[in-house]
C-alpha cells in the first residue's frame, strides 16, 4: 500500500540542486506531431535554465527552437527504491548572440559527442517540479 510518508513533493530550490548533480537528462518534444524523447547530457546556468550542447545540424535544432518542451532528469537506486525526478518546463531557445555563445563554449556543457561545430539550446526554466521518493520510515 501506498505511503505517504515515501513520497515527497520537492520545492524549486532543492529541485534544481538536485538537477545540478547528474549530467544526463531527456529533452522531451514534438516530432511530425508525436512525443519525442531524447537523452542528453546537459548542464545548469546561473539563471536556472538548462543547457544543451549539440550540432547545428542535428534534427533537435530544428525542432525545439522556439517551442515549449520538458526536460527532465531523475536518479535512483533499485535497491532501496529511493531516489528522485525533476521536471523543467520552458521555452527551447537556440543561442545565438556571439558573446554569449562563446562564454558557453568556454563555461557551457560539451557534447559527449565529437561535434564540428556547437550549436548551444537553452531551456528556460520557467515551471520546475520535483519529486522524492524515500523508502518507508526514513
Amino acid at each position: 500500500m501506498y505511503q505517504n510518508d515515501a513520497f515527497r513533493a520537492l520545492d524549486r530550490q532543492e529541485s534544481l540542486r538536485l538537477l545540478a548533480k547528474v549530467p544526463v537528462g531527456r529533452v522531451v518534444y514534438t516530432r511530425q506531431a508525436l512525443p519525442a524523447v531524447l537523452p542528453v547530457n546537459f548542464s545548469l546556468d546561473t539563471d536556472s535554465s538548462v543547457l544543451l550542447c549539440t550540432s547545428p545540424d542535428s534534427d533537435l535544432v530544428g525542432a525545439i527552437d522556439g517551442v515549449v518542451v520538458a526536460f527532465e532528469a531523475d536518479e535512483f537506486d533499485a535497491a532501496t527504491r529511493s531516489g528522485w525526478s525533476v521536471v523543467v518546463t520552458g521555452r527551447a531557445t537556440v543561442v545565438t548572440d556571439p558573446a554569449e555563445h562563446e562564454r558557453l563554449s568556454r563555461d557551457g556543457p560539451a557534447s559527449w559527442m565529437p561535434l564540428a561545430g556547437a550549436a548551444f539550446v537553452r531551456i528556460e526554466s520557467q515551471m520546475v517540479t520535483g519529486r522524492e521518493l524515500r523508502p518507508p520510515g526514513l
